[in-house]
């Protein structure tokens, strides 16, 4: 199973909310991989629980990523933190 979801966080997946999305990733009972779409195409994956995955994404707010899993409610859950600014939610 695949999400697209655009970055809402203003810095992107930069430090504060990679971190907060690595550890809502890694505790899922099923892997979940995120890459970067770039004009449609998704990129490299990643391990969606890793912060240093995440951040070498480049990925900035607006961009769009694709996760992937085969758990659908971690997907929708990952997908609703994406949809909110991390870098201003409370920690």
């Amino acid at each position: 199973m695949q999400r697209r979801v655009r970055i809402a966080s203003s810095v992107g997946l930069h430090a504060r909310p990679a971190a907060l999305l690595a550890k809502a990733a890694a505790a899922q009972a099923a892997t979940v991989t995120i890459a970067k779409v770039v004009d449609g195409v998704a990129g490299e994956t990643v391990d969606a629980g890793s912060m240093l995955g995440l951040m070498s994404l480049g990925a900035q707010h607006g961009d769009e990523v694709e996760l992937s899993g085969s758990d659908e409610a971690a997907l929708d859950y990952l997908v609703a933190l994406l949809e909110q600014d991390l870098d201003k939610a409370p920690a």
